[in-house]
């Protein structure tokens, strides 16, 4: 599973607020959305918020294995 916890934590430490994703870098409310609930983004999108956070991936997400086997 991958799990986005590292972006909110990433974005509080760079004092940057979710309306300030949306007005300023023109990122849109379902993206927010979609890395609130652990939904899927794409490679692009990814390396957008990297640019932007000034980050690596680590700083957006983090992978949990799946204890399924």
């Amino acid at each position: 599973m991958i799990d986005y916890s590292p972006f909110y934590i990433t974005i509080k430490n760079k004092d940057i607020t979710t309306y300030k994703l949306i007005k300023e870098y023109n990122i849109s409310r379902s993206l927010l959305d979609r890395l609130k609930h652990n939904k899927p983004i794409s490679t692009v999108t990814l390396n957008d918020l990297c640019t932007i956070l000034n980050c690596r991936v680590e700083d957006i997400l983090e992978y949990i294995p799946d204890n399924k086997q």
